[in-house]
């Protein structure tokens, strides 16, 4: 039972009619009138319901309607419809006279001669038990034809399926290709002459047509007797009888010709022939024959009418070119607009069979073509599209190439396979030929490239592991260089570490392969270990750079005319190395000398010039009471010219502290001889006790009497632990970092002053809290900035660093040193190269407690003297110090007051600081520094210097802001 809605029946049967008129829209363009209305009769009675329907044509009003197609309906039936009058009251008639859609509840047959026989089936009385609906086919000129559909008697068909057949109608009208009437009342298109020409032309005229009828019944032929003159039959020798044309017929195209002009006949079709006819001297001409048959009213066709053309000069050209198309080389085959195939060459024949067995059958039924890849698909395409296609592809159980051209023509489609084997094979040998030309060029600009970028005789090494060996699939090298007759290993490749002391020192011996290679300075190329003993019998322990390897090839190195050394490529199999290879190796050999006489040369100068590097800086930081400092030196990736950076420590008086960091700008000899004179200023100029701005404004005058191109960036700071301040001057350089004790790290960016040799004094003076367990970071702009990175970037990264290390306090809590190592891991990982040198000092700052400190004021008067020592004493007994160090202080102080008495201005202060030694400091007011003085034996005075400086380990006299402080320094007992 159908439970669907009525509403949804109505919509699945409007899709079906929408689809149905889709496959009709689809339908081939070179389709006939008969096919098209036969499509429409079939299409029209599916959505109807009905039993089957008809198309009828007219040629003129007076022949009436003719039936020409029919779809489901037995010939019984159709037979009483194969001709109506227009006059009759049948469904068509009147479909055709009125132009419009026309319905009979009975389906009454048109009216019949006596003469016509009667039904012969039941079948046949089908028509008077059904309806009909009938809709013209309408042409430009008027109506074309009649479409009907033979109905159930069940009512009239419906709004929506009476539109449906107009569509179908309108659709068929629109398809047919007849032409308007011609005035003897035959359509051109049943005839079978295109439109744009007409039967019986003379000569002379572009048509080579001819007016053609033949009666079977009547055994009579018509025809224009131009065409005989045309054949070359004479007029008197043709009756008009048919039997008397048979004749002229060749008789091996008699059979075929004859079931042609039957099967039109017996179908009510056309007839579209060729053939052979005998003319009368004894010679054949070829004519074509198209044509349809046509009948009387109500009886069966007998006659064919239509025109014949002479055809001999087109078979003739066509035979021509069937014959070069039969015996050229490529394969040719043609196959109609069904797929049959119509024509196989004999190049064709050898690769889809013979003829015999091909011609006619469906090109897509041959075994051989399924296997052809894309050949069906690409078919079907091109002749669909109407556009050429080609392709290659490899023939089905063969090894051979060919190229398929795909050409659409008018009846089908012709397919050219040419053999393509050999041009593949050329091509692929030239593309091989290319391929090859191109990897030794980029195999020369790889390691042209690799070894022009390789600086040390490693990166050498390196390169050649990285550039060479891969492409010759070899797993060894051995590079060695040729010093007073004896080869030293430079470097090694793909060989265990054991070897490597053999390597070292050999001496060349003539008779062994790398004595050999060095006195011919040729190639040598070892195949395999039997090679090897073929050559050198009995000395394997002669070629140590054997090595567990199966083969070998050994490379002079030639600079200049003179040997320097052998490389050794090897490989862990036998190996036979092609010309290319070979050519190679050559080319790389001479490439390897050179750039390993340079690599050489590079790290002798890079020694040379990192051992003045080091020689300039400070060998060992001193121990000192008030700072325990670590520094590193990292020289730049590349280049042999040292750098301008430098960093010192030094012990100042009272534990006082001078750090100083700076950075010639510029690399080479000339800075580097900068650097060490300011080095040595400095160290002069911090003996001078002079404050930072003083010394950087005399180092300032030294860079300025270098030129104007010399600059130089310095940052010079105090340290003096009893006031826990660190006082510095910036002369254009980077900022210092400070760790405090409680982990916060900043850095102090106080604005710099311009770098020396540009700068114009007096430089600032900045004074920042050191507290005691805080570390002082100084550095050089190769620490933070590097290639990528911006110097923001690296000082954010700096101060992170520090942070991060601070906060493990077992790692690097109280150890400068291991500060160090964590600041240039993180900042200079060893994978990145820089291009400037690196120094970094940091130091831990100690403060001097303020129990082992002791001061007091004295007044300007002879007591002063006393009253010192009596402060010295009194002091002593609180530390507890020796009663003979006692005695030499308490000398030293009344010698150092009483000279200040007597020479200089108050105020008078005496200041003792307990630390790795005992420090005694007087200060005054005066500016006059004390000079020792040889006296003379009758002099009184000029001995208090001389015993001073004897008593003690160190004095001096340094300035201050208000005068001068004399100081001397004592060891302290164990």
């Amino acid at each position: 039972m159908d439970l669907a809605s009525p509403t949804s029946r109505g919509s699945r049967a409007e899709k079906a009619r929408t689809d149905r008129l889709c496959l009709l829209a689809a339908l081939d363009n070179q389709a006939t009138d008969t096919d098209v209305l036969t499509a429409a009769a079939q299409h029209a009675t599916a959505a109807l319901g009905g039993f089957g329907a008809m198309g009828h044509l007219s040629a003129s009003a007076s022949q009436g309607l003719h039936l020409v197609a029919s779809g489901g309906l037995p010939r019984a039936v159709t037979r009483n419809w194969e001709d109506i009058r227009i006059t009759d009251s049948v469904a068509p008639a009147r479909a055709f006279r009125t132009g419009e859609f026309a319905y009979e509840s009975t389906a009454n047959c048109p009216a019949r001669n006596p003469s016509d026989p009667p039904h012969p089936s039941p079948a046949a009385d089908l028509s008077a038990r059904s309806a009909m609906a009938a809709v013209p086919l309408s042409g430009p000129d008027g109506p074309l034809g009649v479409l009907s559909v033979l109905l159930p008697v069940a009512g009239a068909p419906s709004a929506e399926q009476q539109t449906f057949l107009e569509e179908v109608a309108r659709w068929a009208a629109e398809r047919l290709r007849l032409a308007p009437p011609t005035p003897d009342g035959v359509s051109r298109a049943l005839l079978g002459t295109p439109p744009d020409r007409a039967p019986g032309q003379g000569p002379g005229e572009t048509s080579t047509e001819f007016k053609f009828e033949f009666d079977v019944h009547a055994n009579e032929v018509v025809l224009d007797e131009r065409l005989l003159d045309a054949i070359g039959i004479e007029r008197e020798t043709f009756d008009g009888r048919l039997a008397t044309f048979d004749d002229y017929v060749h008789p091996d195209d008699l059979p075929w010709v004859m079931g042609d002009v039957e099967q039109a006949l017996r179908t009510r079709g056309r007839a579209d022939s060729e053939y052979r006819v005998r003319r009368s001297d004894g010679t054949y001409a070829w004519v074509r024959f198209r044509g349809r048959a046509v009948s009387r009213q109500g009886s069966e066709p007998t006659r064919l009418v239509g025109t014949m053309s002479y055809t001999t000069e087109t078979h003739a050209a066509l035979e021509s070119v069937g014959r070069a198309l039969a015996h050229m080389s490529d394969g040719f085959l043609s196959v109609d607009r069904d797929g049959r195939i119509g024509f196989v060459n004999v190049a064709a024949e050898r690769l889809f069979g013979r003829p015999r067995d091909l011609v006619g059958r469906s090109l897509w039924d041959v075994a051989i073509v399924r296997k052809v890849p894309w050949l069906e698909e690409r078919s079907r395409r091109a002749a669909t599209a109407g556009v050429p296609d080609g392709f290659e592809v490899p023939w089905p159980g063969t090894d051979r190439w060919y190229h398929l051209r795909l050409v659409p023509v008018a009846d089908g489609l012709t397919l050219y396979i040419t053999d393509v084997t050999e041009r593949r094979l050329r091509e692929a040998e030239g593309a091989a030929a290319e391929r090859a030309a191109a990897e030794r060029a980029a195999f020369i600009a790889r390691l042209t490239r690799a070894l022009s970028e390789a600086a040390t005789t490693r990166d050498v090494t390196a390169a050649v592991a990285e550039s060479v060996l891969p492409p010759l699939h070899a797993t060894g090298l051995v590079i060695l260089a040729l010093e007073n007759d004896r080869l030293d290993l430079v470097g090694c490749v793909g060989y265990p570490p054991a070897l490597l002391d053999r390597l070292h020192g050999m001496p060349v011996v003539a008779a062994t392969p790398l004595g050999e290679v060095l006195r011919t300075r040729a190639l040598m190329f070892i195949e395999s270990p039997d090679d090897l003993t073929a050559r050198y019998p009995g000395r394997p322990a002669d070629f140590p750079v054997a090595g567990g390897k199966k083969a070998w090839a050994l490379l002079p190195l030639i600079v200049s005319g003179r040997e320097i050394g052998v490389a050794v490529v090897s490989f862990d199999q036998p190996r036979h190395l092609t010309e290319d290879e070979r050519t190679l190796l050559t080319v790389f050999s001479g490439q390897l000398a050179h750039t390993l006489e340079r690599a050489r040369q590079y790290d002798v100068a890079t020694t040379r010039a990192r051992d003045l590097q080091r020689a300039l800086l400070p060998r060992v930081l001193p121990p000192l009471p008030a700072i325990t400092a670590a520094a590193r030196y990292l020289p730049a990736g590349h280049g042999a010219d040292v750098g301008g950076d430098w960093y010192d420590i030094i012990a100042l008086s009272a534990d006082r502290v001078a750090l100083v960091i700076g950075d010639v700008m510029g690399h080479g000899m000339p800075e580097a001889a900068t650097m060490g004179r300011l080095r040595t200023a400095v160290r002069t100029l911090s003996d001078l006790e002079l404050p930072p701005d003083d010394v950087l404004a005399r180092l300032n005058d030294i860079v300025g009497e270098l030129g104007e191109e010399s600059f130089v960036t310095c940052l010079y700071g105090v340290y003096d632990p009893t006031t826990q301040i660190l006082t510095y001057a910036n002369a254009g350089h980077l900022p210092p970092v400070v760790a405090r004790p409680d982990g916060i790290v900043s850095l102090l960016t106080f604005d710099p002053d311009p770098p020396l040799g540009i700068a114009a004094p007096p430089f600032g003076v900045h004074d920042v809290p050191l507290l005691d367990g805080s570390f002082l970071v100084l550095y050089t702009d190769g620490l933070v900035e590097t290639p990528g990175h911006n110097i923001d970037e690296g000082l954010r990264h700096l101060t992170e660093t520090i942070t991060a290390a601070l906060a493990d306090r077992d790692g690097v809590a109280g150890e400068p040193d291991r500060l160090c190592d964590a600041v240039t891991t993180a900042l200079l990982p060893a994978h990145r190269r820089t291009t400037d040198d690196t120094a970094l000092l940091i130091a831990h700052a100690r403060s001097l407690p303020p129990s082992d400190i002791a001061a007091w004021d004295l007044p300007e008067d002879p007591t002063a003297a006393g009253q010192a020592r009596h402060h010295v004493h009194e002091q002593f007994r609180i530390w507890c110090l020796d009663a003979e160090l006692e005695m030499a202080t308490e000398l030293i102080v009344s010698e150092l007051v009483g000279n200040v008495i007597r020479h200089a201005t108050g105020p008078i202060q005496l200041r003792l600081l307990r630390s790795r030694t005992l420090i005694c400091e007087v200060t005054d007011g005066s500016l006059t520094t004390p000079h020792i003085r040889h006296a003379r034996a009758t002099d009184e005075g000029g001995r208090g210097l001389q015993l001073i400086a004897a008593m003690a380990q160190r004095w001096g006299t340094r300035y201050t802001l208000t005068g001068k402080c004399i100081w001397t320094e004592q060891a302290l007992g164990a």
